[in-house]
Protein backbone atom coordinates (compact mmCIF):
# COMPACT_ATOMS: atom_id res chain seq x y z
CA UNK A 1 0.00 0.00 0.00
CA UNK A 2 1.26 3.51 -0.41
CA UNK A 3 0.88 5.69 2.60
CA UNK A 4 1.67 9.30 1.87
CA UNK A 5 2.02 12.47 4.25
CA UNK A 6 3.02 16.75 2.80
CA UNK A 7 6.30 16.07 3.12
CA UNK A 8 7.11 12.30 2.23
CA UNK A 9 5.67 8.87 0.62
CA UNK A 10 6.71 5.56 2.02
CA UNK A 11 5.95 2.88 0.04
CA UNK A 12 5.15 -0.38 1.84
CA UNK A 13 4.77 -4.03 -0.36
CA UNK A 14 2.99 -6.68 1.41
CA UNK A 15 0.98 -6.99 4.38
CA UNK A 16 -0.76 -4.43 5.49
CA UNK A 17 1.13 -3.23 8.68
CA UNK A 18 -1.68 -4.58 11.42
CA UNK A 19 -0.89 -8.20 9.73
CA UNK A 20 0.91 -9.80 12.73
CA UNK A 21 2.26 -6.75 14.34
CA UNK A 22 3.88 -8.37 17.41
CA UNK A 23 5.90 -11.04 15.29
CA UNK A 24 7.70 -7.63 13.69
CA UNK A 25 8.05 -6.45 17.20
CA UNK A 26 9.74 -9.29 18.44
CA UNK A 27 11.56 -9.37 15.47
CA UNK A 28 12.72 -5.70 15.61
CA UNK A 29 13.19 -6.04 19.37
CA UNK A 30 15.65 -9.39 18.97
CA UNK A 31 17.75 -7.50 16.83
CA UNK A 32 18.25 -4.59 18.81
CA UNK A 33 18.89 -6.88 21.92
CA UNK A 34 21.76 -8.41 19.96
CA UNK A 35 23.26 -4.62 19.61
CA UNK A 36 22.82 -3.53 22.66
CA UNK A 37 24.09 -6.53 24.33
CA UNK A 38 27.49 -6.64 22.30
CA UNK A 39 28.63 -3.10 23.81
CA UNK A 40 29.30 -4.41 27.33
CA UNK A 41 29.16 -8.20 27.60
CA UNK A 42 32.84 -8.37 26.29
CA UNK A 43 33.83 -6.85 29.28
CA UNK A 44 34.29 -9.87 31.77
CA UNK A 45 35.61 -11.90 29.31
CA UNK A 46 38.66 -9.00 28.26
CA UNK A 47 41.21 -10.75 30.85
CA UNK A 48 40.77 -14.29 29.43
CA UNK A 49 40.85 -12.59 25.80
CA UNK A 50 43.87 -11.29 26.94
CA UNK A 51 45.43 -14.38 28.09
CA UNK A 52 44.34 -16.81 25.01
CA UNK A 53 45.10 -14.33 22.23
CA UNK A 54 48.20 -12.80 24.07
CA UNK A 55 46.70 -9.18 23.95
CA UNK A 56 48.77 -5.84 24.12
CA UNK A 57 47.21 -3.55 26.83
CA UNK A 58 45.95 -1.38 23.96
CA UNK A 59 44.56 -4.31 21.86
CA UNK A 60 42.82 -5.39 25.00
CA UNK A 61 41.22 -1.38 24.91
CA UNK A 62 40.40 -1.65 21.41
CA UNK A 63 38.29 -4.92 21.55
CA UNK A 64 35.82 -2.28 22.80
CA UNK A 65 36.61 0.63 21.36
CA UNK A 66 36.24 -0.80 17.47
CA UNK A 67 32.81 -1.71 18.30
CA UNK A 68 31.97 1.61 19.99
CA UNK A 69 33.46 3.65 17.23
CA UNK A 70 32.13 1.61 14.63
CA UNK A 71 28.84 1.70 15.42
CA UNK A 72 28.78 5.46 16.38
CA UNK A 73 30.23 6.26 13.07
CA UNK A 74 28.04 4.48 10.80
CA UNK A 75 24.32 5.05 12.70
CA UNK A 76 23.36 8.00 10.43
CA UNK A 77 24.54 6.32 7.18
CA UNK A 78 22.76 3.42 8.46
CA UNK A 79 19.49 5.13 9.35
CA UNK A 80 19.63 6.76 5.85
CA UNK A 81 20.19 3.71 3.49
CA UNK A 82 16.87 2.02 5.15
CA UNK A 83 15.32 4.74 4.16
CA UNK A 84 16.35 4.78 0.65
CA UNK A 85 16.77 1.76 -0.24
CA UNK A 86 14.59 -0.24 2.13
CA UNK A 87 14.26 -0.93 6.15
CA UNK A 88 13.90 -4.33 6.40
CA UNK A 89 16.75 -5.07 3.43
CA UNK A 90 18.92 -2.97 5.29
CA UNK A 91 17.99 -5.12 8.62
CA UNK A 92 19.00 -8.35 7.16
CA UNK A 93 22.46 -7.08 5.85
CA UNK A 94 23.02 -5.39 8.79
CA UNK A 95 22.02 -8.49 11.06
CA UNK A 96 23.94 -10.72 8.66
CA UNK A 97 26.77 -8.54 8.41
CA UNK A 98 26.71 -8.63 12.76
CA UNK A 99 25.86 -12.46 12.58
CA UNK A 100 29.21 -13.44 10.34
CA UNK A 101 31.48 -10.97 12.14
CA UNK A 102 30.60 -12.54 15.61
CA UNK A 103 31.27 -15.91 14.18
CA UNK A 104 34.61 -14.56 13.06
CA UNK A 105 35.60 -12.98 16.17
CA UNK A 106 34.45 -15.87 18.15
CA UNK A 107 37.17 -18.07 15.85
CA UNK A 108 40.04 -15.00 16.30
CA UNK A 109 43.31 -16.66 16.05
CA UNK A 110 45.15 -13.49 16.46
CA UNK A 111 44.80 -10.00 17.80
CA UNK A 112 43.81 -8.37 14.75
CA UNK A 113 41.69 -10.82 13.49
CA UNK A 114 39.30 -9.96 16.68
CA UNK A 115 39.81 -6.60 16.03
CA UNK A 116 38.85 -6.34 12.77
CA UNK A 117 35.61 -8.35 13.88
CA UNK A 118 34.57 -6.64 16.36
CA UNK A 119 35.05 -3.33 13.72
CA UNK A 120 32.65 -5.06 11.15
CA UNK A 121 30.03 -5.54 13.99
CA UNK A 122 29.98 -2.43 14.98
CA UNK A 123 29.44 -1.60 11.13
CA UNK A 124 26.76 -4.45 11.09
CA UNK A 125 25.17 -3.07 14.43
CA UNK A 126 24.81 0.66 12.74
CA UNK A 127 23.00 -0.62 9.73
CA UNK A 128 20.94 -2.45 12.18
CA UNK A 129 20.22 -0.72 15.03
CA UNK A 130 17.96 1.96 13.02
CA UNK A 131 16.25 0.01 11.42
CA UNK A 132 15.03 -1.78 13.97
CA UNK A 133 12.97 1.49 15.51
CA UNK A 134 12.00 2.13 12.10
CA UNK A 135 10.43 -1.45 11.22
CA UNK A 136 8.72 -1.04 15.00
CA UNK A 137 7.11 2.18 14.28
CA UNK A 138 5.94 1.76 10.92
CA UNK A 139 4.09 -1.54 11.81
CA UNK A 140 2.59 -0.13 14.75
CA UNK A 141 -0.29 2.84 14.28
CA UNK A 142 0.51 5.55 16.22
CA UNK A 143 -1.20 5.22 19.48
CA UNK A 144 -1.42 3.49 22.68
CA UNK A 145 -0.34 0.76 20.51
CA UNK A 146 2.97 2.16 19.25
CA UNK A 147 3.85 3.69 22.77
CA UNK A 148 3.59 0.40 23.93
CA UNK A 149 5.82 -1.56 21.44
CA UNK A 150 8.61 0.95 21.83
CA UNK A 151 8.26 0.92 25.55
CA UNK A 152 9.10 -2.99 24.75
CA UNK A 153 11.82 -1.74 22.35
CA UNK A 154 13.27 0.52 24.85
CA UNK A 155 13.01 -2.49 28.10
CA UNK A 156 14.78 -4.65 25.64
CA UNK A 157 17.75 -2.13 24.87
CA UNK A 158 17.99 -1.47 28.41
CA UNK A 159 18.00 -5.07 28.94
CA UNK A 160 20.37 -5.60 26.69
CA UNK A 161 23.01 -3.17 28.38
CA UNK A 162 22.12 -4.87 31.79
CA UNK A 163 22.53 -8.41 30.91
CA UNK A 164 25.89 -7.87 29.33
CA UNK A 165 27.63 -8.34 31.98
CA UNK A 166 25.54 -11.44 33.39
CA UNK A 167 25.49 -12.84 30.24
CA UNK A 168 29.23 -12.52 29.22
CA UNK A 169 29.80 -13.67 33.34
CA UNK A 170 28.21 -16.90 32.62
CA UNK A 171 29.24 -17.80 28.98
CA UNK A 172 32.87 -17.10 30.12
CA UNK A 173 33.31 -19.32 33.29
CA UNK A 174 30.87 -21.98 32.20
CA UNK A 175 32.75 -22.34 28.41
CA UNK A 176 35.15 -20.23 27.20
CA UNK A 177 35.60 -15.89 26.37
CA UNK A 178 34.82 -17.39 22.76
CA UNK A 179 31.35 -17.69 22.98
CA UNK A 180 30.51 -14.18 24.26
CA UNK A 181 30.78 -13.62 20.37
CA UNK A 182 29.61 -17.27 18.95
CA UNK A 183 26.47 -16.82 21.08
CA UNK A 184 25.50 -14.58 18.34
CA UNK A 185 25.60 -16.88 15.64
CA UNK A 186 22.47 -19.03 16.48
CA UNK A 187 20.73 -16.22 17.66
CA UNK A 188 21.25 -14.00 14.58
CA UNK A 189 20.70 -16.97 12.26
CA UNK A 190 17.20 -17.30 14.10
CA UNK A 191 16.59 -13.87 13.58
CA UNK A 192 17.24 -13.52 10.36
CA UNK A 193 14.77 -16.36 9.52
CA UNK A 194 12.19 -14.56 11.44
CA UNK A 195 12.19 -11.34 10.05
CA UNK A 196 12.46 -12.38 6.46
CA UNK A 197 9.06 -13.83 7.25
CA UNK A 198 7.16 -11.35 9.13
CA UNK A 199 8.81 -8.32 8.21
CA UNK A 200 7.80 -6.38 5.12
CA UNK A 201 9.44 -3.80 3.03
CA UNK A 202 9.24 -0.09 3.80
CA UNK A 203 11.17 2.86 1.93
CA UNK A 204 10.91 5.93 1.41
CA UNK A 205 9.60 6.72 -2.43
CA UNK A 206 11.14 9.30 -4.78
CA UNK A 207 14.89 9.15 -5.69
CA UNK A 208 17.22 6.25 -4.29
CA UNK A 209 20.19 8.80 -4.39
CA UNK A 210 22.53 8.57 -1.35
CA UNK A 211 23.98 11.91 -0.31
CA UNK A 212 28.03 10.68 -0.93
CA UNK A 213 29.50 14.19 0.58
CA UNK A 214 26.91 14.02 3.36
CA UNK A 215 27.58 10.21 4.14
CA UNK A 216 31.23 10.90 3.88
CA UNK A 217 31.70 13.91 6.09
CA UNK A 218 29.25 12.51 8.65
CA UNK A 219 30.74 8.96 9.16
CA UNK A 220 34.00 10.49 9.59
CA UNK A 221 32.54 12.99 11.99
CA UNK A 222 30.83 10.97 14.33
CA UNK A 223 33.89 8.24 14.26
CA UNK A 224 36.33 10.32 14.65
CA UNK A 225 34.75 12.20 17.61
CA UNK A 226 34.30 8.73 19.00
CA UNK A 227 37.99 8.08 18.63
CA UNK A 228 38.53 11.19 20.58
CA UNK A 229 36.43 10.15 23.40
CA UNK A 230 37.45 6.85 23.63
CA UNK A 231 41.24 8.35 23.95
CA UNK A 232 40.88 10.58 26.97
CA UNK A 233 40.60 7.77 29.26
CA UNK A 234 44.07 6.65 28.02
CA UNK A 235 45.66 9.65 27.40
CA UNK A 236 43.51 12.62 29.63
CA UNK A 237 41.76 15.48 27.72
CA UNK A 238 44.72 17.47 27.14
CA UNK A 239 46.87 15.48 25.22
CA UNK A 240 47.26 15.94 21.38
CA UNK A 241 46.37 12.31 21.09
CA UNK A 242 42.83 13.30 22.16
CA UNK A 243 42.36 16.83 21.42
CA UNK A 244 43.53 16.77 18.02
CA UNK A 245 40.45 13.93 17.01
CA UNK A 246 37.99 15.19 18.89
CA UNK A 247 38.83 19.15 16.80
CA UNK A 248 38.85 17.17 13.91
CA UNK A 249 35.66 15.38 14.95
CA UNK A 250 33.72 18.83 15.50
CA UNK A 251 35.19 20.29 12.37
CA UNK A 252 33.81 17.50 9.92
CA UNK A 253 30.37 17.61 11.85
CA UNK A 254 30.55 21.69 11.04
CA UNK A 255 30.85 20.99 7.91
CA UNK A 256 28.56 17.92 7.19
CA UNK A 257 25.66 20.76 8.19
CA UNK A 258 27.05 23.17 5.94
CA UNK A 259 26.82 20.69 3.12
CA UNK A 260 23.33 19.74 4.28
CA UNK A 261 22.20 23.10 3.81
CA UNK A 262 23.56 23.24 0.15
CA UNK A 263 22.10 20.17 -1.53
CA UNK A 264 18.54 19.08 -2.75
CA UNK A 265 18.81 15.72 -1.63
CA UNK A 266 20.35 15.89 2.00
CA UNK A 267 21.50 12.92 3.78
CA UNK A 268 20.00 14.41 7.15
CA UNK A 269 17.16 17.18 6.67
CA UNK A 270 18.41 20.10 8.73
CA UNK A 271 14.26 20.75 8.69
CA UNK A 272 14.23 17.94 11.10
CA UNK A 273 15.37 20.35 14.12
CA UNK A 274 13.04 22.77 13.42
CA UNK A 275 10.60 20.03 15.19
CA UNK A 276 11.02 20.83 18.97
CA UNK A 277 10.05 17.53 19.74
CA UNK A 278 12.38 15.80 17.67
CA UNK A 279 14.95 18.46 18.84
CA UNK A 280 15.02 18.70 22.10
CA UNK A 281 14.16 14.83 23.14
CA UNK A 282 17.62 14.14 20.76
CA UNK A 283 19.05 16.85 22.51
CA UNK A 284 17.65 15.50 26.11
CA UNK A 285 19.01 11.90 25.67
CA UNK A 286 22.51 12.96 24.47
CA UNK A 287 22.37 14.37 27.91
CA UNK A 288 20.78 11.83 29.73
CA UNK A 289 23.12 9.19 28.18
CA UNK A 290 26.18 10.79 29.07
CA UNK A 291 24.93 11.43 32.81
CA UNK A 292 23.22 7.47 33.18
CA UNK A 293 26.04 5.38 30.83
CA UNK A 294 28.35 5.03 33.19
CA UNK A 295 25.91 3.62 35.90
CA UNK A 296 26.80 -0.26 35.04
CA UNK A 297 30.23 0.14 34.39
CA UNK A 298 30.73 2.07 38.04
CA UNK A 299 28.36 -0.69 39.71
CA UNK A 300 29.88 -3.64 38.00
CA UNK A 301 33.68 -1.91 39.08
CA UNK A 302 32.66 -1.62 42.68
CA UNK A 303 30.87 -4.84 43.17
CA UNK A 304 34.03 -6.57 41.82
CA UNK A 305 36.94 -4.13 42.63
CA UNK A 306 36.02 -2.78 46.32
CA UNK A 307 33.15 -5.41 47.86
CA UNK A 308 35.10 -8.59 46.02
CA UNK A 309 32.76 -10.03 43.51
CA UNK A 310 33.33 -12.60 41.22
CA UNK A 311 32.43 -11.44 37.28
CA UNK A 312 29.54 -14.08 38.13
CA UNK A 313 28.09 -12.84 41.14
CA UNK A 314 28.56 -9.52 39.94
CA UNK A 315 25.92 -9.72 36.87
CA UNK A 316 23.92 -11.48 39.04
CA UNK A 317 23.57 -8.61 42.03
CA UNK A 318 22.15 -6.32 38.85
CA UNK A 319 19.67 -8.51 38.05
CA UNK A 320 16.92 -6.66 40.31
CA UNK A 321 18.15 -3.55 38.06
CA UNK A 322 17.85 -5.15 35.10
CA UNK A 323 14.17 -6.44 36.01
CA UNK A 324 13.23 -2.71 37.49
CA UNK A 325 14.37 -0.84 34.04
CA UNK A 326 11.80 -3.91 31.72
CA UNK A 327 9.26 -2.97 34.24
CA UNK A 328 8.91 0.69 34.59
CA UNK A 329 9.78 0.73 30.34
CA UNK A 330 6.61 -1.45 30.18
CA UNK A 331 4.85 0.44 32.76
CA UNK A 332 5.78 3.76 31.58
CA UNK A 333 2.78 3.74 28.30
CA UNK A 334 0.21 3.50 30.74
CA UNK A 335 1.35 6.65 32.16
CA UNK A 336 2.24 8.55 29.17
CA UNK A 337 -1.60 9.57 28.61
CA UNK A 338 -2.24 10.72 31.75
CA UNK A 339 0.76 12.60 32.66
CA UNK A 340 2.19 13.70 29.27
CA UNK A 341 5.14 12.24 27.57
CA UNK A 342 7.22 15.35 28.60
CA UNK A 343 6.15 15.37 32.42
CA UNK A 344 6.71 11.77 32.42
CA UNK A 345 10.10 11.84 31.23
CA UNK A 346 11.12 14.67 33.91
CA UNK A 347 9.53 12.90 36.46
CA UNK A 348 11.61 9.55 35.49
CA UNK A 349 15.13 11.49 35.37
CA UNK A 350 14.09 12.89 38.73
CA UNK A 351 13.82 9.35 40.20
CA UNK A 352 17.06 8.49 38.41
CA UNK A 353 19.12 11.28 40.14
CA UNK A 354 17.42 10.20 43.52
CA UNK A 355 19.28 6.82 42.88
CA UNK A 356 22.54 8.78 42.07
CA UNK A 357 22.03 10.30 44.93
CA UNK A 358 21.96 7.64 47.07
CA UNK A 359 24.57 5.20 44.99
CA UNK A 360 26.56 8.20 45.71
CA UNK A 361 27.01 7.75 49.90
CA UNK A 362 28.34 3.71 49.22
CA UNK A 363 30.83 2.73 51.30
CA UNK A 364 34.04 0.65 50.90
CA UNK A 365 31.81 -2.31 53.13
CA UNK A 366 28.63 -1.57 51.97
CA UNK A 367 25.89 -4.14 52.52
CA UNK A 368 24.17 -5.70 48.81
CA UNK A 369 20.96 -4.65 49.74
CA UNK A 370 21.24 -0.96 50.73
CA UNK A 371 24.77 -0.15 48.21
CA UNK A 372 23.73 -1.76 44.95
CA UNK A 373 20.37 -3.37 45.10
CA UNK A 374 17.78 -0.81 46.13
CA UNK A 375 19.78 2.33 44.49
CA UNK A 376 20.21 0.56 41.46
CA UNK A 377 16.31 -0.65 41.48
CA UNK A 378 15.94 3.28 41.59
CA UNK A 379 17.88 4.38 39.10
CA UNK A 380 17.22 1.86 36.62
CA UNK A 381 13.18 2.73 37.52
CA UNK A 382 13.23 6.30 36.70
CA UNK A 383 15.21 5.21 33.81
CA UNK A 384 12.48 2.79 31.84
CA UNK A 385 10.29 5.59 32.96
CA UNK A 386 12.04 8.19 31.14
CA UNK A 387 13.18 6.69 27.96
CA UNK A 388 10.02 5.22 26.81
CA UNK A 389 8.82 8.50 26.22
CA UNK A 390 11.66 10.30 24.98
CA UNK A 391 12.08 7.44 22.34
CA UNK A 392 8.84 8.35 21.67
CA UNK A 393 8.90 12.29 20.92
CA UNK A 394 12.24 12.08 19.20
CA UNK A 395 10.10 9.70 16.81
CA UNK A 396 7.31 12.24 16.45
CA UNK A 397 6.62 14.73 14.03
CA UNK A 398 9.05 13.78 11.32
CA UNK A 399 7.86 12.63 7.64
CA UNK A 400 7.24 8.95 6.64
CA UNK A 401 10.22 9.39 4.46
CA UNK A 402 12.62 10.45 7.23
CA UNK A 403 11.88 7.69 9.88
CA UNK A 404 15.17 5.80 9.51
CA UNK A 405 16.99 8.71 9.57
CA UNK A 406 15.47 10.11 12.93
CA UNK A 407 15.67 6.65 14.44
CA UNK A 408 19.04 6.82 13.69
CA UNK A 409 19.61 10.02 15.46
CA UNK A 410 18.19 8.54 18.04
CA UNK A 411 20.60 5.76 18.63
CA UNK A 412 23.74 8.17 17.95
CA UNK A 413 22.34 10.56 20.47
CA UNK A 414 22.08 8.24 22.99
CA UNK A 415 25.44 6.16 21.85
CA UNK A 416 27.65 9.23 21.72
CA UNK A 417 26.48 10.94 24.74
CA UNK A 418 27.25 7.74 26.51
CA UNK A 419 30.42 7.22 25.08
CA UNK A 420 31.38 11.25 26.48
CA UNK A 421 30.00 10.85 29.27
CA UNK A 422 31.31 7.70 30.24
CA UNK A 423 34.67 9.30 29.60
CA UNK A 424 34.37 12.18 31.57
CA UNK A 425 33.16 10.24 34.69
CA UNK A 426 35.87 8.05 34.48
CA UNK A 427 38.81 10.96 34.41
CA UNK A 428 36.17 12.36 37.38
CA UNK A 429 36.62 9.50 39.38
CA UNK A 430 40.20 8.94 38.42
CA UNK A 431 41.23 12.59 39.19
CA UNK A 432 39.27 11.40 43.11
CA UNK A 433 41.32 7.87 43.80
CA UNK A 434 44.81 9.77 42.30
CA UNK A 435 46.13 6.28 41.42
CA UNK A 436 45.12 4.73 44.61
CA UNK A 437 44.19 0.98 44.19
CA UNK A 438 42.34 0.58 47.57
CA UNK A 439 38.86 -0.20 48.57
CA UNK A 440 38.44 3.37 50.66
CA UNK A 441 40.17 5.24 47.06
CA UNK A 442 38.12 3.25 44.67
CA UNK A 443 35.03 3.97 46.37
CA UNK A 444 35.66 7.92 47.37
CA UNK A 445 36.09 8.00 42.99
CA UNK A 446 33.13 5.71 42.09
CA UNK A 447 31.00 7.83 44.39
CA UNK A 448 31.88 11.21 43.16
CA UNK A 449 31.37 9.93 39.58
CA UNK A 450 27.76 8.79 40.44
CA UNK A 451 27.42 12.56 42.21
CA UNK A 452 28.80 14.13 38.93
CA UNK A 453 26.74 11.56 36.91
CA UNK A 454 23.57 12.74 38.97
CA UNK A 455 24.22 16.72 37.85
CA UNK A 456 24.27 15.79 34.75
CA UNK A 457 21.08 14.18 34.61
CA UNK A 458 19.25 17.13 36.25
CA UNK A 459 20.78 19.30 33.56
CA UNK A 460 19.16 17.24 31.16
CA UNK A 461 15.99 17.08 32.91
CA UNK A 462 15.93 21.04 33.28
CA UNK A 463 17.38 21.50 29.49
CA UNK A 464 13.80 18.93 28.43
CA UNK A 465 11.86 21.09 30.47
CA UNK A 466 12.77 24.41 29.27
CA UNK A 467 13.15 23.31 25.51
CA UNK A 468 10.31 20.87 25.05
CA UNK A 469 6.98 21.85 23.73
CA UNK A 470 3.80 20.73 25.85
CA UNK A 471 0.72 20.03 24.90
CA UNK A 472 1.06 21.03 21.55
CA UNK A 473 3.60 21.42 18.94
CA UNK A 474 4.62 22.13 15.75
CA UNK A 475 5.56 19.67 13.41
CA UNK A 476 6.97 20.06 9.92
CA UNK A 477 3.83 21.88 8.08
CA UNK A 478 0.94 21.20 11.27
CA UNK A 479 0.21 21.67 14.26
CA UNK A 480 -0.62 18.91 16.35
CA UNK A 481 -3.05 18.96 18.77
CA UNK A 482 -2.75 17.39 22.15
CA UNK A 483 -5.15 14.95 21.85
CA UNK A 484 -2.73 13.42 19.30
CA UNK A 485 -0.58 10.12 20.70
CA UNK A 486 2.74 12.03 20.95
CA UNK A 487 1.58 15.22 22.44
CA UNK A 488 2.63 15.76 26.23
Amino acid sequence: MLRTSSNARTTTRGPAPTTRTWPVVLAACAGQFLVVLDVSVVNVALPSMRTSLDLSATGLQWVVNAYAIAFAGFMLLGGRAGDLFGRKRMFLVGLGLFTLASLAGGLAQQEWHLLVARAVQGLGAAVLAPSTLTILTSAVPEGAARARAIATWTAVGAGGGAAGGLVGGVLTDALSWRWVLLINVPVGALVLVGAARWISESRAAGARRLDLPGAVLVTAGTATLAYGIVQTEARGWTAAATLVPLLAGLLLIGLFLAAEARTTLPLMPLKLFRVRAVAAANAAMFVCGAGSFGMWFFMTLYAQNVLGYSPLRAGLALIPSSLSVVAASKFAPRLMPRFGARNLAFAGILITVAGFGWQSTMTAHGAYVTSIMLPGMLMMAGAGLAMTPLTSLATSGAAPGDAGLVSGLVNTSRTLGGSLGLAVLSTVAASRTRGGTGAEALTEGYALAFRCGGFILLAGALLMLVWMPGRRKQVIGRPVAASEPSGD
